[in-house]
């Protein structure tokens, strides 16, 4: 069994593949952590330790044993008002104004399934789910922790619910202040608190220091879950590295405002806590209403960050990811937007699917430029009717002149967003979120619609659908161009659930397009990476990793988003040179090995490339569909670190360890340079492997203890993709 229960002492074993998770309601009726980490069959109550602590408060039923405070115990989940001065996971004011809550335990249910979320993505699969209820009986409020076990991929779920059972009997209407989704207290160690920032266009930096005394957070208030900070976080022990040492990750399924808080107290403990962004969140709950937190995923790892990145990218692939395209290989497309921008006609998509087809490339996409009267980023967002003028067609026959060149037929959509130079927006300002006599915060000249009103919902709804039956269109690209501001919404006078119901309401709109049109591949995005989260892969099963399609910064921007995510999951282009973000110049084998690194495909004028360059993509595209089974399923190898080293380097290797891809980009470029020895991973020690393409044959045992020289000619950014194969005849 994944969760054991033993009454007698009311502890819970939850245990995955290779990790246990522990907690004990004790005498009081609070519920305490006990231990997460390697797998283990034994009761770790005699961890817990009480001590006579001076200003470290205790609960009134302690009546005379001072040495009996939340202040210094490790708990599963908690809250202000108990006595605990640390952060706590759970805030609740009442009408009156006073903040406090006492939740004790009341009971237990397991059930034989993963538990899911109304209206909210969660992870979903074979597993089962531990419920644990608190009950505060003054406030008539009832907390449900929800623990989900994912015991293949050694992952733990955790969300809330929260109920108000009772009214005025217990004092009326409540507000949730702080609701917070995990809660993981160490006792003891030394560890460090992995983050990954960054800013539009260079997303999830890796960032590692040491927790120290006092308060280190990162998050988001944005309504998104942002370019500066990813919501996947890592606690590692000190010493941990790629292959060896403790680490515990924590991804949040939201792409909303989030909070992420690593806090060592007075006594050095550490307490994590992951959840909803406590800036303008104030929930109301009345008499039988029910609030459902979003989900935590967390994964322990012995084996160093390669192990604990397995882990979220199975979970990721198997049990986050839905619909058609789950484990399909993706289509290798290209995409107007960096070959034309809004200058375009119909005439322009079809020259494009003419090059495109000839080669290979599977799909055009008709990126912004192509609804209402939009030349360019000022105006039209919220129009959803194709602009037949610009396009000197319907969209349905621009569809079939693309699928008549063989190449299937994508579009681009922002639904989320609507612009003041816009007829929706002239008819319905109010539809907008927008603080009533103040002038808006604008960007890209766009205001945000107000996705908490489901009457706005319904209105996209029914205009993307209009265009999505217009036309075979394969493939949407989901945008979305800006931080919400201004948050205020007409619908109600409780402005501080505004943010958490947009969210929700756009969970909606993606349920039902996703639902409506199962055979399109969707791909979320957002300034590129500025929603990058488990939330938005629920519904598009990739996301553009980020507008940045420059080789050299990619490396660095795809290496930080591996630790939490899938190659499958993203979206990486081959593009122009000069780079329209950066003006560096990359060769154009360097740009596709990076670009393999994700859901492969263009974004440039392919009627611009030299015949020499034209070969080159055709072998680029047979290449990738050659390896995309192993690019999209295979175990994922960070074999450098591009924030240090002079150089990228990576590999995928398959299931039967039989095949491996190795990618190597210099990043620096020096006279007289060193050669680079890259040492490789997962492969089987006893066999000898072969390069493709020089036919040389390696040891498995070498390859991986000591590595291969990389040597470096002449020339900036070079690259090689060396692809070994196990060579049967001979082995060690």
């Amino acid at each position: 069994m994944a969760i054991v229960y033993d009454e007698e002492r009311r502890i819970f074993s939850l245990h995955t593949k290779k990790t246990t998770y522990q907690m004990m309601a004790d005498g009081y009726g609070y519920l305490l952590h006990l231990y997460y980490g390697k797998k283990l069959d034994a009761s770790m109550e005699y961890m817990i330790t009480c001590f006579d602590r001076g200003f470290s408060g205790n609960p009134y039923d302690a009546g005379a044993d001072r040495g009996y405070s939340l202040d210094a115990l490790p708990q599963e989940f908690p809250v202000l008002g108990t006595g605990d001065y640390r952060s706590t996971a759970f805030q609740v004011r009442e009408e009156n104004g006073c903040f406090g809550c006492d939740l004790r335990y009341a009971g237990y249910c397991i059930k034989d399934e993963k538990y899911a979320l109304p209206g909210l993505p969660a992870a979903y699969g074979e597993g089962q789910t531990l419920e644990i209820l608190l009950r505060d009986q003054r406030l008539g409020l009832e907390v449900t922790l929800l623990y989900g076990v994912l015991e293949e991929c050694d992952v733990i779920t955790r969300s809330v619910k929260v109920q108000k059972v009772a009214g005025e009997e217990c004092g009326g209407k409540v507000y949730l202040e702080k609701v917070s989704s995990a809660c993981l207290d160490f006792l003891h160690g030394q560890f460090d608190f992995i983050t990954f920032y960054g800013r539009h266009a260079m997303e999830r930096n890796l960032q590692r220091a040491r927790i120290s005394h006092g308060k280190q957070s990162v998050g988001s208030t944005r309504g998104a879950s942002s370019h500066q900070y990813n919501p996947f976080v890592i606690l590692a022990r000190s010493e941990t590295s790629e292959e060896t040492g403790e680490c515990y990750g924590a991804s949040f399924v939201y792409s909303g405002s989030f909070s992420a808080e690593a806090e060592k107290d007075q006594y050095d403990q550490i307490r994590f806590v992951m959840g909803l962004s406590e800036e303008q969140f104030s929930y109301p709950l009345d008499k039988g209403e029910i609030f459902h937190a979003p989900e935590v995923v967390l994964s322990y790892s012995a084996e160093g960050f390669q192990e604990l990145s397995c882990h979220f990218h199975q979970c990721v692939r198997e049990h986050i990811c839905r619909g058609r395209y789950r484990d399909r290989i993706r289509p290798v497309l290209v995409n107007s937007w960096e070959a034309c921008y809004f200058d375009f006609n119909g005439e322009d998509i079809v020259r494009l699917a003419e090059q495109a087809a000839e080669l290979g490339i599977e799909m055009v996409v008709m990126d912004d430029g192509w609804f209402g009267q939009r030349e360019d980023d000022n105006s039209s967002l919220g129009d959803w009717e194709v602009n037949e003028r610009k396009l000197g067609c319907t969209l349905s026959q621009l569809s079939d002149r693309v699928h008549e060149k063989g190449v299937q037929f994508g579009i681009w959509i922002e639904p989320e967003m609507v612009s003041q130079e816009s007829r929706l927006y002239r008819e319905h300002p109010e539809w907008a979120l927008q603080i009533p006599g103040k002038k808006p915060v604008r960007a890209r000249n766009q205001l945000v619609l107000d996705f908490s009103d489901s009457d706005v919902v319904q209105y996209i709804y029914d205009k993307i659908c209009s265009v999505l039956r217009q036309g075979d269109i394969q493939y949407v690209k989901w945008d979305m161009n800006r931080s919400l501001a201004d948050i205020y919404s007409g619908k109600t006078r409780q402005q501080g659930k505004v943010l958490y119901d947009y969210m929700k309401g756009v969970y909606s709109l993606l349920e039902r397009l996703t639902a409506e049109f199962p055979d399109i591949l969707w791909e979320g995005c957002a300034g590129g990476g500025g929603r990058f989260d488990l939330g938005m892969l629920y519904y598009t099963p990739q996301i553009w990793c980020s507008d940045n399609s420059d080789a050299i910064d990619r490396v660095c921007i795809q290496y930080g988003t591996s630790f939490g995510y899938p190659m499958s999951v993203m979206g990486a282009h081959v593009s122009a040179v000069p780079n329209h973000q950066t003006g560096r110049v990359t060769d154009l084998h360097t740009r596709g090995v990076v670009a393999m690194t994700g859901a492969f495909g263009y974004e440039l004028d392919l009627g611009r490339l030299s015949e020499e360059e034209k070969e080159q993509v055709r072998e680029q595209v047979a290449m990738y569909r050659r390896m995309a089974p192993l690019l999209q399923q295979g175990r994922y190898y960070r074999l450098s670190n591009p924030f240090e080293d002079s150089h990228g380097a990576w590999m995928v290797v398959d299931e039967d360890q039989k095949q491996a891809l190795c990618s190597v980009v210099l990043l620096e470029k020096h006279g007289n340079m060193p050669v680079i020895y890259v040492r490789l991973q997962g492969l089987k020690e006893g066999a000898k492997y072969r390069d493709h393409a020089t036919g040389a044959v390696y040891s498995g045992a070498a390859l991986m203890a000591y590595g291969m020289p990389i040597p470096v000619g002449l020339g900036e950014y070079q690259s090689w993709q060396i692809l070994f194969e196990e060579w049967e005849e001979n082995r060690l």
